[in-house]
C-alpha cells in the first residue's frame, strides 16, 4: 500500500463501519454520507449490508423505523451524542423492532467528556474507560425494550477526500473565521471581564461554549489523522481563529502519548480564510472544476458535489420535467479507477487541457467498446463531446463500464453550455479592470464604477449581475484593496451603493434564500426600504471588516501587487505568500506564521532562547506539510499549493485540508448569513 494519506485514513475508518453493517438498516447523517460518498462510495456500503432491499436511510427525526424483519441497526453520526441527536436516536429506535444497535460517532470519547463538563483532571483518570458511551449503550437497550445488545464506538470519519492532496471536512462546512464585529458581540457577553481590544486578543477563553466545542470536535478528528499518518505534529497559525484551533490541537491532552511514540514529523499550518477572500470570490483560477461546481446545482445534502443531468443517456426527451426522473450523476467516483484518474486530471490542469483530457478519455473508452467514433482534432466543443457521449446511449454494457467517466463528461458539457460560463469571463474581465482602477484611483471612484451595474430585476438582462453577484464583486473589491482611509468621498460613494442595493433588494420579484437570510424577510412583499437599508448597512460593516482583516499582519499585509510600466496590477494569493515564506531558502523566523507551543518544555525552550542559541520550530522542518484553510478553499488554490511545494521543496508531502470546496457564491452566505459564534451543534 502507498504511504498513509487522507484516502487511506477515510477508508480505514469506513472499514470499521462496514464490518458492523452486515444485514443492518444503516442510518447516516449528511456529513458522514458525504465522507462515504468521496471515500468509498455508497455501493461499497450496500455490498457490506448484503441484502437486496434498500437499507440506507437518512438520519433525521422523521426517518422510517426498522420493521419486524429488520432486527439490526447501525447509526453513523458526525457529531456529539447529545441533545437532538440522542432524541432522534430514541424516537427511531422506539418505533422499530431492533434487537441490536450500533452507534458510531466521529467525535472521540474525550470530547464527549468535555461536552459533559467533566474537568480535565477527572477525564485524565478515566484512561481506557468510556462512561459516556456506556451510559448511552444502557439507554439504547432500554429503548429497544428488552435485554438486547447495544454498542457505541468512535470512528474518526472526519474527511471527504476529494483527491490524494485535498480533503474536506463536511461536518465543519459552516465554520468560518471571526470578524471585528464578532469581538463586540463577545465583549457584550462578558461584561464582568476585561474587554477584548481586537481580534488579535481573542483566545479560547473568550469564545462561546458552542464554538469552542465545535473546534474541539475538529481537533479530535485532526489528531486521529496525525495518528494515522504516524506523525508528531508542530502546529502553526496565520490568523486569530486559526491560532485558537492550532493551540487546541497542540495542547490536546489525548494526543500527548501518541506524540511520544510517533516516528514521523509534520507541520500543520492553519490559515484564516478571511485574510484573503479575493481568491475565494475571484474568477481568476483557470480551473474547470471551479466552473463546474459554480454552474451546476448542488447535490442535495452535500456541500462539495453537484448534480449532473443524466437524461442525455436515456430515451427521455431532455425537458425540465424529466430531470427529476433520472437519478443525477456527480463528480465523486470513488469506485471507478479511470473516472478517478480523469477527476484528478481536471483538478490538476488548466481549463483548456482539462477539456482536452475529457475528450481523450471519452475517445479511448469508445474505442475500447468498439463504438463507431469519428475522430476530430482541433478545438474541443460541447457538441463534439456530446456526440461522443451519445455513442454509449444504446449500449448497456458500455454504459455500465464507463458510467463514472460519462458523468464527468456530461458535467463538462453542461458547464461549457451553461450561461454561468460566459458570465465567468465577464467577471474575470471586470475583476481585471478593478485591479487597475484600485491602483490608480481612490476607493470611492471604484465604488462609483460599480454603481451603474446595480439594476433592478425588471431592467436586468442575462449579462447583468444579480444582487448576489454584486455582493461577490463588493467582497472582491474590499478584500483586495485592504486597509484604506475613510474620507468624505468614500462615505458618500458607500451611501449611494447602499441605497441602490437596498432598492434592488426591495424590487426583487422573489427573494433568494441568501437574501431572505440577509434581510430577515421571507418574501419581497414584506420587505420595506427601511428594513432593506438596515440590512445593507450591516453588509457594509462586514465589508469594512474584511478590508481590515490583514491589519494585524506584519508581513502578509497585502494581496495586491500594483502595476508599473511593464506589468499590470495583479493579485497575489495569500496562500502563495505563506507557502513561499515557509520554504524561503533563507529560513527567516516567520513573522505572521505563529508557532503554537504544546506545554511546558516549549515554554522552557522559549525562555532559554533569550540567552542561549535554541532554534525555534519552523514550518519547513518536516517532510509532511498539512495546510488547513479555515473557511473553505478553491480547487485552483489547492493545485497552486501542491505545485508550489513541489517546485520549492521537492519530496515534501503536502496535504491541503479545508472546511469545504468553495465556489464564489459560498462566501456571501458564510460572511453575511452565518452565525459564526453560535454553531448549531444540536445540543
Amino acid at each position: 500500500m502507498s504511504a498513509p494519506g487522507v484516502l487511506s485514513f477515510t477508508q480505514q475508518g469506513w472499514e470499521q463501519v462496514l464490518a458492523k453493517a452486515k444485514r443492518s438498516v444503516v442510518y447516516l447523517d449528511a456529513a458522514c454520507a458525504e465522507s462515504l460518498h468521496w471515500g468509498c462510495g455508497s455501493p461499497r456500503l450496500l455490498r457490506a449490508v448484503g441484502v437486496p432491499a434498500c437499507h440506507l436511510r437518512e438520519f433525521e427525526p422523521d426517518a422510517l423505523g426498522g420493521g419486524a424483519e429488520q432486527p439490526k441497526a447501525v447509526f453513523v453520526l458526525s457529531g456529539l451524542l447529545k441533545g437532538r441527536t440522542v432524541e432522534t436516536l430514541r424516537d427511531i429506535i422506539r418505533r422499530s423492532h431492533f434487537q441490536y444497535c450500533v452507534v458510531v460517532t466521529a467525535v472521540s470519547h474525550a470530547v464527549h467528556l468535555t461536552a459533559n463538563h467533566v474537568p480535565a483532571a477527572a477525564a485524565a483518570e478515566l484512561e481506557g474507560q468510556q462512561p459516556v458511551f456506556e451510559q448511552l449503550e444502557e439507554k439504547l437497550c432500554e429503548w429497544m425494550g428488552s435485554m438486547y445488545t447495544a454498542e457505541v464506538l468512535h470512528v474518526p470519519l472526519l474527511l471527504a477526500p476529494a483527491a490524494p492532496h485535498l480533503a474536506l471536512t463536511p461536518a465543519f462546512a459552516s465554520l468560518f473565521p471571526l470578524l471585528p464585529q464578532d469581538v463586540h458581540l463577545l465583549n457584550s457577553a462578558r461584561p464582568d471581564k476585561r474587554r477584548l481590544g481586537s481580534l488579535g486578543e481573542v483566545d479560547a477563553a473568550a469564545l462561546t461554549p458552542e464554538l469552542l466545542l465545535q473546534i474541539r470536535c475538529l481537533v479530535s478528528g485532526l489528531s486521529s489523522l496525525c495518528e494515522h499518518l504516524g506523525v508528531r505534529e508542530e502546529c502553526f497559525a496565520v490568523g486569530s481563529l486559526s491560532r485558537v484551533i492550532a493551540a487546541d490541537l497542540a495542547n490536546y491532552a489525548p494526543a500527548k502519548n501518541r506524540r511520544k511514540t510517533a516516528a514521523g514529523r509534520a507541520s500543520v499550518v492553519f490559515v484564516d480564510r478571511t485574510l484573503d477572500l479575493t481568491g475565494a470570490v475571484g474568477h481568476h483560477g483557470d480551473n474547470l472544476v471551479e466552473k463546474i461546481i459554480s454552474a451546476l446545482p448542488q447535490l442535495p445534502g452535500h456541500t462539495n458535489d453537484v448534480m449532473v443531468n443524466m437524461a442525455e443517456l436515456t430515451a427521455l426527451h431532455d425537458v425540465e420535467e424529466n430531470c427529476n426522473v433520472v437519478a443525477p450523476g456527480c463528480l465523486a467516483q470513488a469506485n471507478d479507477t479511470s473516472a478517478k484518474a480523469l477527476w484528478e486530471a481536471l483538478l490538476n490542469t488548466k481549463h483548456k487541457e482539462a477539456v482536452m483530457e475529457v475528450r481523450r478519455h471519452l475517445v479511448e473508452a469508445a474505442s475500447r467498446e468498439h463504438l463507431p467514433i469519428k475522430m476530430s482534432m482541433g478545438r474541443v466543443t460541447p457538441g463534439q463531446l456530446t456526440s461522443y457521449i451519445q455513442l454509449f446511449r444504446n449500449n448497456l454494457k458500455a454504459l455500465m463500464n464507463h458510467c463514472g467517466l460519462l458523468q464527468l463528461g456530461l458535467a463538462t458539457v453542461q458547464t461549457l453550455k451553461h450561461p454561468q460560463s460566459a458570465k465567468w469571463d465577464n467577471f474575470l474581465a471586470f475583476e481585471r479592470l478593478l485591479l487597475q482602477s484600485i491602483g490608480e484611483s481612490a476607493m470611492a471612484v471604484v465604488l462609483n464604477q460599480l454603481l451603474p451595474m446595480i439594476k433592478p430585476s425588471n431592467q436586468r438582462t442575462n449579462d447583468d449581475y444579480s444582487p448576489e453577484e454584486l455582493l461577490i464583486l463588493l467582497i472582491y473589491v474590499y478584500s483586495v484593496t485592504g486597509e484604506f482611509t475613510v474620507d468624505k468621498d468614500l462615505g458618500e460613494a458607500e451611501e449611494k451603493v447602499k441605497k441602490a442595493l437596498a432598492q434592488v433588494f426591495c424590487e426583487e420579484s422573489e427573494l433568494s434564500p441568501l437574501l431572505q437570510k440577509i434581510t430577515g424577510c421571507d418574501s419581497s412583499i414584506n420587505l420595506t426600504f427601511h428594513k432593506s437599508k438596515i440590512a445593507t448597512d450591516e453588509l457594509f460593516t462586514s465589508l469594512r471588516d474584511i478590508a481590515g482583516a490583514r491589519n494585524l499582519m506584519k508581513q502578509f499585509k497585502s494581496v495586491y501587487v500594483p502595476g508599473n510600466h511593464t506589468h499590470q496590477a495583479s493579485y497575489k494569493p495569500l496562500l502563495k505568500q505563506i507557502v513561499e515564506e515557509i520554504f524561503n531558502p533563507e529560513r527567516p523566523d516567520p513573522v505572521d506564521i505563529e508557532h503554537m507551543s504544546s506545554g511546558l518544555t516549549d515554554l522552557l525552550k522559549t525562555g532559554f532562547s533569550m540567552f542561549m542559541k535554541v532554534s525555534r520550530p519552523h514550518p519547513s522542518d518536516h517532510p509532511v506539510l498539512i495546510l488547513f484553510v479555515v473557511g473553505g478553499v478553491t480547487a485552483s488554490e489547492a493545485k497552486m499549493v501542491k505545485d508550489l511545494v513541489a517546485s520549492l521543496k521537492p519530496g515534501t508531502q503536502v496535504i491541503v485540508l479545508s472546511t469545504r470546496l468553495l465556489k464564489p457564491l459560498n462566501i456571501p452566505e458564510l460572511l453575511f448569513a452565518t452565525d459564526r459564534l453560535h454553531p448549531d451543534l444540536g445540543i
